[in-house]
């Protein structure tokens, strides 16, 4: 939260107490920029900027390629109830390109977090784009809101990947006895977790055709958050020093989250942890404390810890595309590419690569940090696109 917002004149200044900040600096005259400095109790002052982001006549950020109808393809609402879900119906789209088909199909499953359909954050709507680009090379594509979001019902807290897993088993299964859809070419698409969330749902899936795997987790999940954490820190700025001195907390908090742990214990252990004096050590404030025993304590979280996606992409008999950016700071790619080149080292169709200058949105970026995301008007580089459908369209030519 921010307090103190002031201006007299063209001097603005604010406080983050949370992060024991403040900034002062000076309106431009033109209000595109404030410049000024930044101030952390016990760190040196930083110079920053803050530029207004180019945005079109409406306000909004420039999002280019955001398609918009007319479509030369058919746009079908649908609604997926899950059997073994009860209360779980998936509110989806199914782009259908012109023709009777059958079509090969594409079904997109989304990264952490509770997403709509188009995947959308930060403005963008990877997901849209990229199954409009798909649906224009002759692929049907099914994409759906996460179960208790947006349209779909149910409840997203507390669910797992597993759980997500058995919501796309059900999407696949509704699309297998749709008559435009080929049966025997209908594959999974998964980003980020949606990477992980694939494997899993191939194990319910038979007829299962193809795996695209964009930013999808290859090495076990306590390591990646480990690599995930400094090479996001060091992105930000922060020393060796700075992430030395999180770390140690850290550690001992996902230590107790991947335990077996009842909840009530895991709960007692980590409020044990954080004592003021520890939070203080690691440079934390104890306002931070309950949102990040929160987080540490959710189902999700504790069940991600341990899962290790090897035994699931070993189980992949089908033809594997794997992606990721080599900017990529969330899903770092040489570990993650090459615990998915070991896991599926028995399958003769594997195709892994890593492109050169995207981050883990497969947009084109400067340094591959979050704080990028936003300002990228680019929604997914067009390599990335032309790369999944052309590799879809070399093994299922459709009709």
């Amino acid at each position: 939260a921010v307090t103190g917002l002031a201006r007299e004149g063209q001097a603005v200044s604010f406080a983050v107490p949370a992060g024991k900040s403040s900034f002062q600096g000076v309106l431009s005259a033109d209000g595109a920029r404030i410049s000024g400095r930044w101030s952390r109790a016990g760190y040196p002052d930083s110079e920053v900027v803050f530029a207004r982001r180019a945005a079109g006549a409406d306000g909004a950020p420039r999002r280019p390629q955001e398609p918009h109808p007319p479509f030369p393809y058919r746009s079908e609402e649908v609604r997926i109830p899950n059997p073994r879900a009860p209360g779980v119906t998936l509110a989806g789209t199914l782009t259908l390109p012109p023709g009777d088909g059958p079509f090969p199909a594409a079904i997109l499953i989304s990264g952490s977090g509770a997403q709509d359909r188009d995947e959308s954050l930060m403005g963008h709507k990877p997901f849209a784009v990229l199954a409009d680009h798909l649906t224009r090379a002759g692929i049907a594509v099914l994409r759906y809101d996460d179960r208790g979001t947006a349209q779909s019902t149910g409840r997203y807290r507390g669910a797992t990947s597993a759980d997500f897993a058995t919501d796309a088993a059900a999407v696949f299964g509704y699309l297998r006895a749709r008559r435009e859809i080929d049966r025997n070419a209908i594959g999974y698409i998964g980003h980020s977790e949606g990477g992980m969330v694939g494997p899993l749902a191939a194990a319910d899936s038979p007829g299962l055709a193809y795996m695209v795997l964009l930013a999808g987790p290859g090495e076990r999940t306590r390591g990646l958050l480990e690599a995930q954490r400094l090479a996001i820190g060091q992105a930000m700025g922060l020393s060796t020093a700075e992430l030395d001195q999180t770390g140690v907390l850290t550690a001992r908090l996902i230590e107790i989250a991947a335990s077996a742990l009842p909840q009530a214990e895991a709960q007692a252990a980590m409020r044990a942890a954080t004592t003021d004096e520890a939070l203080a050590g690691s440079g934390i404030v104890p306002a931070q404390r309950d949102m990040m025993l929160a987080r540490m304590l959710d189902p999700w979280f504790r069940w991600f810890l341990r899962y290790d996606p090897a035994p699931a992409l070993r189980a992949l008999g089908m033809p594997v595309l794997a992606l990721n950016g080599s900017l990529d700071r969330q899903v770092l790619p040489v570990a993650n590419l090459a615990g998915i080149r070991a896991a599926t080292a028995a399958n003769r169709d594997v195709t892994v690569t890593e492109l050169p200058g995207l981050n883990h949105l497969f947009q084109t970026a400067h340094t591959g940090g979050l704080g990028e995301y936003a300002e990228i008007e680019e929604t997914m580089a067009p390599v990335v696109l032309r790369t999944v459908a052309d590799w879809i369209r070399a093994r299922f030519p459709g009709r």
